[in-house]
């Protein structure tokens, strides 16, 4: 595989979407809608096994150009370890993981290129953000920490962004935004996870861009899905796209 098949493809060389693929067709669908400006989520979850899951994901990866993000499943910190394996194995563009899985993923792919991120979370107060996100951490007293000290610590772990879960939308709106400045003060990427939809779309990619992120991967899940066929909607990864050429031209 191309080493250029292993990056994200960003617009603008900015945002990149992050959805969630239904089907191979829907994923292939997401991905024209995109005009290629995407990963496709697949979640680890779903699958019984490491093996199903990365003959399954490399089928997706086959028809859109590897633009897949191996997801753990609602941040579950029990995936950790099946999402290592699998991206060990396929190669994806992303990977998603709580705080602790960030050093292993860098590890087990064994390349630079591939994004991964490692999951922070809220904690009421402005600057501070939960880093107990792993397997056994998240079991324990909340491990709070100033935001770029835990983005310092993902660095040093080989991860390229903070994946801010669970976002709630815009309910932690101050701490989302000291957030950005600090992914933006400390040359580092974010990825704003949680409740995000075509209303608020907007307004957070706008905080993120505003701040000086230099690159934005903004996970849009559960609010795009059609709720009969279980397939994120084209058509609003249309729509989403649309919004991020409005802000970046």
């Amino acid at each position: 595989m191309q080493l250029s098949q292993l990056s994200p493809n960003f617009y603008r060389d900015r945002v990149c979407l992050n959805v969630l693929g239904g089907t191979k067709q829907n994923a292939v669908d997401i991905y024209q809608a995109a005009e290629g400006a995407v990963v496709v989520g697949l979640l680890s979850k779903n699958y019984p096994d490491v093996a199903s899951a990365v003959e399954d994901m490399q089928a997706y990866a086959q028809l859109i150009k590897n633009a897949i993000s191996v997801g753990l499943g609602a941040g579950d910190p029990r995936q950790s370890a099946m999402v290592n394996e699998i991206s060990r194995q396929i190669q994806p563009q992303h990977i998603n993981q709580v705080f602790t899985g960030v050093g292993p993923a860098r590890a087990l792919v064994g390349q630079d290129n591939t994004v991964v991120n490692g999951l922070i979370s809220p904690t009421g107060q402005v600057g501070m953000v939960k880093i107990s996100t792993g397997p056994l951490s998240s079991q324990q007293a909340d491990g709070i920490v100033p935001v770029a000290t835990a983005i310092a610590m993902l660095k040093d772990m080989g991860g390229n962004s903070v994946k801010y879960f669970s976002m709630d939308g815009l309910k932690y709106r101050d701490e989302y935004i000291a957030v950005a400045k600090a992914c933006a003060a400390n040359d580092f990427w974010l990825e704003p996870t949680g409740g995000i939809d075509l209303q608020n779309f907007e307004e957070i990619l706008s905080i993120a861009l505003d701040a000086g992120v230099t690159k934005i991967i903004p996970h849009i899940y559960s609010s795009i899905i059609d709720k009969a066929s279980g397939n994120t909607r084209p058509e609003d990864v249309a729509t989403l796209l649309a919004m991020v050429k409005a802000k970046l031209g």
